[in-house]
């Protein structure tokens, strides 16, 4: 049995003018290899202000899945997290949601 752990991102809103993205919708999905009834989602939208003229500038046309979870992990920050320790944290919890399911699901019978 493994927690398998999937980060996305759904869809986005941009300027057409600029190319740049003023909503990113993204989710984390937790699910476990055996049992498929048992998985957890977080999910959200992160509102950006795109300034063309800005160091680091990422056009809508030249972005990556990659940049823009980057982004998601950043704004998932509390205290003094890195981005990556927000990242685990978020993964932790849905791990932990799924294992309860499991957990739920082993004490109980049908019949």
């Amino acid at each position: 049995m493994a927690t398998i752990v999937t980060w996305s991102v759904t869809d986005m809103k941009r300027d057409v003018a600029s190319g740049g993205v003023k909503l990113a919708y993204w989710q984390c999905v937790a699910a476990d290899d055996t049992h498929t009834e048992c998985y957890a989602t977080e999910g959200g939208k992160l509102r950006l202000e795109p300034d063309a003229s800005a160091d680091g500038f990422v056009a809508y046309d030249d972005l990556t899945e990659t940049t823009v979870l980057g982004w998601v992990y950043n704004s998932l920050i509390e205290g003094e997290e890195t981005a990556e320790e927000a990242k685990l944290r978020i993964e932790a919890d849905r791990t932990g949601k799924v294992q309860g399911q499991i957990d739920r699901a082993a004490s109980q019978s049908s019949g």
